[in-house]
Parts: structure tokens; sequence; C-alpha cells
């Protein structure tokens, strides 16, 4: 009895430490594949070896794989999501349910080993179910080999031949891909047209297509001087290999994903980022958007050229601010159906303003910050990549066009307001395939996840914010951090209790709203009454701007937040007792007279989102005069 007490009181302890500061680990592949496209019929035939690592400490009698083109079928889960849906994507709408045999995607497993021997499978629409013949241990290894047939669909989402510019293969989750497993567990995701998670590994990959087409996308090439099209070193003569085809021989290491792009009509330009990745563009040259005039074309293949200088400034601005991009090259592609990110690169739509067209390119550029290097589980954590990039991209366009903006992130404050506004707001925990409405996914995990971040610098100040922002790209790149995770290096950048913040803003949708009720003042002094009037609480920082053009910052931190912020002014500031959360109400005291006061404000730098603002100034002088 005494050894049984001692085993279950120390099982305990161990899921306490382990819940507490669980043991980073992370799964490996390595893909080896060999791929012959029929670019006529718009199919292809694929082999894959993969060799796969278990770093967990669990046994894996299972596997999963995605099959994304399965999605592309009359009746599938994304066909039948987008036709009930409130509110569908226009991209793809009924578009699914129209496809002809010819127009369909699927990926369809001819034969599957696992160390040479078959194994068991079955086809759940996007995924694959594999029954293993042996268990794969902790730290092991195992090699699956896989045959396959599949044929890309007319394009809709992402993937596709024939999008809507004319760029002909636009090659997104267009292999079967393992699934990820984590300290979750598996995450085989039916494909609806959300987001993604993946696993590191490295990637060797052969493509053998018409010779007429020009490709780009991940992975660094590695026989250039047989393909040519700029890719062949200076001054070498090209070779290329006799036949109707030729073969793309790519490789990338320790990347979450692989993706291409090919067209007949690609040019292609080199330029080299200072210190950082060569850079590859890829666009139709001429321009052929379809409805677009001559003059038109011809703008957009000169924004294009402009294209090359603005990347450029990007990613020096990205490597300084926000941690160094870590892979040797970067290819932007026309190609898909807006803008969508992959390792190494992305594809973006051409037929854009120069603004338009720079935009998509800053959005998808900062996807490799904070999806492909910090990998987290986009299906669960979509605001830690979408908000976390829309801050950024803010901010970075902001610097390339010089407007000098005091707040560039206004745009996702407007977005997150319109959302609690719409009376449609579900919590940021919502897994990303889960919403009830695109329009609700789409202001949490772009406009509201940009708002944590804001709200992080006024919390914890923008020194300390800026050194947590390099400190977690430093500390978590190539692996999948959490949303604590990131609580945490923050918290310890800035020495303060962060949880409170986190569980409020990211685990409820309740709001933000202070208001200055009263104030009352002699020859001496003046109180000032403020109310928390909704249900989240927020430190607050209040300037008053007195008669004599003076103005004074006045410090009210939280007692649950255990810190202050340093001052982030010029201004003179006071530090004010703490503001316990209970307290509905809060009174503080400015040691002169109301008369020399002018305005009262509360948070005048608009990082507080805070859902009405119109109380959150109180005219003095104007009380004064009525």
């Amino acid at each position: 009895m005494k050894k049984l007490t001692l085993f279950i009181l120390l099982g305990l302890f161990c899921l306490t430490t382990n819940a507490q500061n669980r043991t980073y680990w992370q799964q490996h592949v390595d893909y080896t594949m060999e791929i012959d496209v029929d670019a006529e019929k718009h199919q292809y035939s694929g082999k894959q070896t993969l060799v796969y690592t278990n770093n967990s400490p669990d046994v894996l009698e299972r596997v999963y794989y995605h099959l994304y083109f399965n999605a592309f079928q009359p009746g599938s889960m994304m066909d039948i999501r987008s036709r009930t849906i409130a509110d569908p994507d226009r991209r793809v709408g009924d578009r699914i349910a129209g496809l002809s045999k010819d127009e369909i995607g699927y990926q369809r497993v001819k034969s599957l080993t696992q160390d040479g021997k078959a194994v068991d499978y079955e086809t759940d629409g996007t995924i694959l179910v594999v029954e293993l013949n042996e268990p794969i241990q902790p730290g092991a290894s195992t090699t699956f080999k896989m045959e396959w047939d599949a044929q890309v669909p007319l394009q809709i989402r992402r993937s596709g031949w024939n999008n809507a510019e004319g760029v002909e293969f636009s090659m997104s989750q267009w292999y079967p891909k393992l699934s990820e497993y984590d300290f979750q567990g598996w995450h085989p995701n039916p494909y609806v047209g959300r987001e993604f998670h993946g696993v590191f590994g490295d990637f060797d990959v052969k493509i053998s297509i018409d010779k007429n087409y020009v490709l780009g996308g991940t992975g660094v090439l590695q026989n250039p001087n047989e393909i040519g099209y700029g890719y062949e070193e200076e001054g070498a003569e090209v070779n290329r290999p006799r036949g109707d085809k030729m073969t793309w021989h790519f490789k990338a290491e320790n990347v979450i994903d692989f993706f291409w792009g090919a067209d007949p009509d690609f040019k292609h330009v080199i330029a080299q980022v200072p210190n950082g990745p060569k850079l590859h563009f890829l666009y139709q040259q001429p321009a052929v958007v379809e409805g677009a005039s001559d003059e038109q074309n011809a703008q957009y293949t000169q924004n294009w050229e402009q294209l090359v200088d603005y990347t450029i400034g990007a990613f020096e601005y990205a490597n300084e601010h926000f941690g160094e991009y870590p892979y040797p090259q970067y290819t932007n592609l026309q190609g898909g159906d807006g803008g969508m990110e992959y390792p190494m690169g992305t594809l973006i739509t051409g037929g854009r303003s120069l603004g338009s067209l720079v935009g998509v390119m800053v959005h998808e550029m900062y996807h490799s910050w904070f999806q492909n290097v910090l990998a987290t589980n986009e299906s669960l954590l979509e605001w830690m990549d979408e908000g976390f990039t829309s801050y950024a991209s803010a901010e970075t366009m902001d610097h390339l066009f010089n407007q000098n903006s005091d707040f560039p992130y206004a745009g996702s404050y407007r977005g997150y307001y319109s959302l609690v506004e719409s009376g449609m707001e579900e919590p940021m925990t919502t897994h990303a395939d889960h919403y009830e409405t695109n329009f609700a996914y789409g202001r949490a995990a772009y406009s509201k996840g940009a708002v944590f971040l804001g709200q992080m610098e006024y919390i914890i100040g923008k020194e300390d914010f800026r050194n947590g922002m390099l400190n977690y790209h430093k500390e978590w790149k190539m692996k999948h951090p959490t949303a604590l995770d990131f609580l945490s290096i923050m918290e310890k950048e800035s020495g303060m209790i962060l949880d409170w913040y986190y569980e409020y803003f990211v685990q409820t949708t309740k709001t933000i709203d202070y208001g200055i009720t009263s104030v009352i003042g002699n020859d001496n002094r003046t109180s000032v009454k403020i109310e928390r009037i909704d249900l989240m609480p927020m430190p607050l920082d209040v300037v008053v701007e007195y008669e004599d053009g003076s103005s004074e910052l006045f410090y009210i931190p939280l007692r649950v937040m255990r810190g202050e912020k340093p001052n982030e002014t010029d201004k003179k500031r006071t530090v004010l007792a703490d503001w316990p959360w209970v307290e509905p109400s809060y009174t503080m005291t400015i040691n002169k007279a109301a008369s020399s006061i002018k305005t009262i404000t509360i948070d005048p730098s608009q990082r507080l989102a805070d859902i009405n603002r119109e109380n959150n100034s109180f005219d003095v002088s104007a009380m004064l005069n009525d």
C-alpha cells in the first residue's frame, strides 16, 4: 500500500510538473519525391519516400496523410461547407459543385509500404488513414514509400490550373503530406479551405515537365545550368537535356511544406537582399490579366518591376525589427487566387495597383516569420499567424511608403471594432475551421490578432515589446510555439504577469470600455473619477493637458500585473496606486486647480482597444465655461 501511494503521488507530481513546464519536442520528416507532369491533361504521377522520425515520448500505431486535392470534388466537405455557410468565400461559392470530370482534383494512392511491407490504408475525403504494421517507438524512425496519381483541379482555392490571370499551374497542397503530431496529438483536419499545420523537415523534389515551362517555388534549384531560364550560374552555358521534358531538381532544408508554380510565359528576375536571401520573381511577361486593357497590363508589368526594390526594403526592415530570415532564398511567384504563404515563397495574383501588389507581398512575406519559421499550429492559433503578420505588415508598409503615421495599426483596430459591433464575435480560441462565419474568422484572425500585439505594446511598453518580439523569434524559430510560449517571452522581458490579458482578450469576447465620469476641483486639487464600464480590465495612461500648453502623464497600473511599464514618453509621469480589477471605479487626484486644466484624456495613443472612445476625453475648460 505504501508503494502504491508513493507511485500515485509521484505520478501526480509528474503530471503537474509536465503541465507547467512541458518538455519540448517536435517530429521530423524527410521527403524525397519524383513527379512526372502531363501538362496538357493537368495530371501527374508521383513517387514519394518519407522518412519519419518520432521524437515524441509516445508510441504511434497509426499515421495520417493529407490529400488536399480531394477537396475539389462535388460533395466534398469544402464544397458543402462553402454552400452552407452564411457568407461563403466568393472565390469558392458553389464552384466546386459544378466541376466536370476533367476539372476536379484528386490524389489517389496506388501503393504504400512501411519499411518495405505493405500497410493497410483508407481514404476518407482529404485524409488518408494508415494502420501501421509496426508501431513507431519513441526516438525511432520509419520509412514510408508511396506511389500516387493526381489530377490538378481547375483553380478555385489556392491550388489549381488556369487561375483568373491565366497562370497555368499554382501547385500548393499538391502532394500527400503527413499530418502533424505534437503534444496535443494528431491534427488530421479535413481540408475545408482554411489554415494548416506542418512537420519540419527536408525536401528533395524532382519535377519533370514540358521544357517550355518556367518553374519557381520552395527550395534551391540543384541543376541550374541544365535548366537555364535565368537560374544558370553567371557565365555558364545552359545544357538542356534532349527530349520534350526536363527535370527540375529542388532541395529545401527545415521547412514545413513545399510549393511550386509554373507557366510558359513567366519572366524570371533575381535580386539580392544585402546580408540576406536571394530573391526570385516569376511573373507573366507580358501581363495577360483577363478583362484588362493593354494599358492596364503594361502597368501591371511595370508594378512587378518596381516590386523588386520594395521587397528588398521589406526584408531589410523585417530582419531588423522581427528577427533575421533564416533561409537562402525567397520567391514571389504570380499565381493562386489572391495571396497565400508557403515556405521560402508565396503565390500572389499580379493584376494589382502598385500599392496593392506591395501590400500583398509584404503580408505574405511576413508569414515566413509567423507561420513558416515560427510555425504555430495555424488551425488552432490562426490569430498568432494572421494577426501578427497584419501587425508587422502595417508598420512595414508605413515605412516603405514613408507615411510616417503615428498609428499605422488603425485599420486593424477598426476591423476589431466592427467585429464587436456586429454581435458575431467568437473567442479567438475557436478552431479556424469552426467559426460560424467567415466574417467572424477574418476579423478575429487578422484584426483582433493584430490588436493583441498593439495592446501588448501598450501594456508592457515599446522597448520591452520590441525586445520581446526579437527574443520570440530567436528562441522559437524553427519550432511550434503556442500562445503561452509567446506570453512567457513577454513576461520575462517585462517582468510583469500577463496571463490575465490572454485570458480576457483571447479566451473570451469581453470588451474594454473606460470613461471619465466626473471632474471635481477647487483652487488646489482636482479629483477625476474613472469608471470601468465593460468587463475587461486594463492599465491606463491618462494625459492631462493644461491651459498653459504643458501636459502631464498619469499612469494607473493594474494590481494583477504586478509591475509597471517604463515611461514611454518625454512627459513628466506620475505613477498612481494600482487599480484592483474588482473595483468598478477609480478616483485619481491632480494637485492643481481645475481652472488650470484644459482636457483629460485616457490613452491618446489609441493602442487601448476601448470600444467607446467618446467617453475617454473630458473637456474641463468647456465644463467650467458653461
